[in-house]
């Protein structure tokens, strides 16, 4: 069992790529410590995970229960439940973790798995009730459980304003856009997508009206009532504290979005600091995608130390 205070490794998060990290690390008996956050995880409201062969359906706290069950066998693996203050790069190549439970973990590499923020739209009153539920931010992790219904998305892209009609049509036959009058390019996008089936609909939602939830109908400000039960909506996001604060210390490199950068072994500009997960893709968001990353960066992470062993 590897000491709380140094460790060969620090998986920074637990979600579907921090915990697929740590069993590929645990099967290869790689001493880890897992750092888990203790505030809600992101995925909380959603009743049920999808797409994942053998999950699909299961809801998060099963997964996360049964993640634990499963790594509490490995003599290798320790988790902390704390979050991740500051990382700093010390002497030899190693990282100091700082924990906000006053404790610092030494390793030699650290893994970025923390997910990231969902900004939510708060002067939009009902919007955290529907939120993972008939409010959903992509139509693969929920469009089946919503399917059938009168939908829309919320989008400033007019080209996916255009397209709306027929990009959800697995999931439903009425299907509009909602956009900014504003909108660059509106009155094309309006005409394709009336020529699709579809419609763009202009205004500034300021309510939800729902039952338990159950998305009903969209208000805007100026009074109008569009009845609704899905909305497609993706939100802005930002990276959670501490890796805004490992992109300015350490100078990871980060995309325009802010996105952590990474290479084909999910490491990151700073050689033994990996990123896997939400924190490295703004568009491959899924569950899957997410333990994928993780899996590859576990992988890459073992075989530089097979590596630093030989050569030391």
């Amino acid at each position: 069992m590897p000491s709380p205070h140094d460790a060969q490794t620090v998986v920074i998060g637990a979600g579907p790529a921090g915990l697929t990290a740590a069993l590929v690390l645990a099967r290869y008996r790689h001493p880890v410590v897992v750092v888990d956050g203790r505030q809600e995880p992101r995925n909380n409201a959603s009743e049920g995970v999808h797409g994942h062969v053998g999950l699909d359906g299961a809801s998060p706290d099963y997964i996360r229960s049964r993640a634990w069950a499963e790594l509490s066998r490995y003599a290798t693996v320790q988790r902390r439940r704390a979050d991740a203050d500051n990382i700093e790069a010390v002497h030899g190549g190693r990282f100091r973790i700082g924990l906000d439970i006053g404790e610092t973990i030494e390793s030699s590499s650290v893994l970025l798995a923390t997910g990231v923020v969902d900004v939510h739209p708060n002067h939009v009153s009902g919007f955290s009730a529907c939120w993972g539920r008939s409010v959903i931010h992509c139509p693969f992790c929920l469009g089946e459980e919503n399917a059938g219904g009168r939908w829309a998305v919320v989008t400033d892209d007019a080209r996916l304003a255009a397209l709306s009609a027929v990009a959800f049509r697995a999931w439903s036959d009425d299907t509009v856009a909602i956009c900014a009058e504003s909108m660059p390019d509106i009155n094309d996008a309006r005409t394709k997508a009336r020529g699709m089936g579809g419609d763009i609909v202009t205004g500034a939602i300021r309510r939800l009206h729902h039952q338990g939830g159950a998305l009903q109908a969209v208000e805007f400000d100026d009074g109008r009532v569009l009845e609704r039960d899905t909305l497609v909506w993706t939100l802005p996001q930002r990276q959670q504290p501490v890796v805004t604060r490992a992109i300015e210390d350490l100078k990871l490199t980060a995309d325009d979005a802010g996105f952590v950068t990474v290479d084909a072994t999910q490491c990151t500009s700073v050689a033994g600091l990996f990123a896997a997960g939400d924190v490295a893709a703004r568009w491959r968001q899924s569950f899957t995608a997410a333990a994928a990353a993780g899996a590859t960066a576990a992988e890459a992470i073992h075989a530089a130390a097979i590596l630093s062993a030989v050569q030391h």
